[in-house]
């Protein structure tokens, strides 16, 4: 087996883009191990824009309020740095998504980060994923694990890895689409894409989230770009990965098509 990977380091960027408004939106349920790691790896990164909004579906663990306690460490006086959304019922994890970036974009961001709290989605890579949309105007970036220079962590068996890419390869053929990882959680919003997109009405509560919210936007004419990155697995708590949950990622990408060929797709939209 293969060392541990040291992480990667941040891309620099230009000053005023390192200013600009950029929300983490990162759900959690039972993460109280992993949080407060995940927010010091993010608010030591070289973005002034960058904010953390954690969003927690009221963990039996205490997350809600070691998020409340690692909020009051890192804001400032005239700058608040991390958030907190308490939500009083666990209905899935696009639930959760859908209301932290409607309350990120709300707020002002320009764009907005999905990531998991588990320490799989490597911080460093998130200057790269921001420069890539300013620098080429992509309206989603995604974390790729299965471009050019995308891994897996070597802690996944065999099986697991031909799962995902099955995965991946089941939703896009379905679809038609060319998102290597259409699956990937780790994803960058422009907030117009998200917008358009229309969270409130999306369908799904689960990890289909993913495949439905970027199958909504390049339906809708949004460029979407896919820059690699290590897949690592999660050190501490459990996969919230379910039957219902899988269950409902084998359909909705039935369901998907289905409406499709009701509806035509949207013209590419003006820039």
């Amino acid at each position: 087996m293969s060392p541990p990977r040291t992480p990667a380091a941040a891309t620099p960027l230009p000053a005023e883009w390192g200013r600009t408004p950029l929300t983490v939106v990162m759900p959690t349920y039972n993460e109280a191990q992993n949080l407060p790691t995940m927010a010091e790896a993010l608010m030591a990164l070289p973005l002034e824009g960058l904010r953390l909004l954690v969003v927690d579906d009221n963990s039996p663990d205490g997350t809600g309020t070691v998020a409340e306690q690692l909020a009051e460490k890192y804001n400032e006086p005239g700058r608040t740095r991390m958030g907190v959304m308490h939500r009083t019922t666990k209905d899935g994890l696009g639930r959760a998504y859908a209301a932290g970036m409607e309350r990120a974009v709300a707020e002002g961001a320009v764009y907005v980060l999905q990531m998991d709290a588990d320490g799989s989605h490597p911080t460093g890579k998130i200057s790269e994923m921001l420069g890539v949309a300013l620098a080429t105007g992509a309206d989603v970036v995604v974390g790729s694990r299965y471009v050019p220079g995308g891994t897996l962590s070597d802690a996944w068996k065999a099986h697991r890895k031909l799962l995902s890419r099955w995965a991946n390869a089941y939703a896009s053929g379905i679809l038609g689409t060319r998102v290597r990882d259409i699956t990937s959680g780790f994803n960058l919003w422009s907030a117009d894409a998200l917008r358009a997109v229309g969270l409130g009405s999306v369908d799904s509560a689960g990890y289909s989230f993913q495949v439905e919210t970027k199958y909504r936007a390049l339906r809708a004419g949004f460029t979407v770009m896919e820059v690699p990155i290590h897949f690592e697995d999660r050190t501490a708590g459990e996969s919230k990965m379910n039957l219902a949950v899988q269950l409902e990622s084998v359909a909705m990408p039935w369901r998907l098509r289905s409406r499709a060929l009701r509806a035509p797709a949207a013209g590419k939209r003006p820039h």
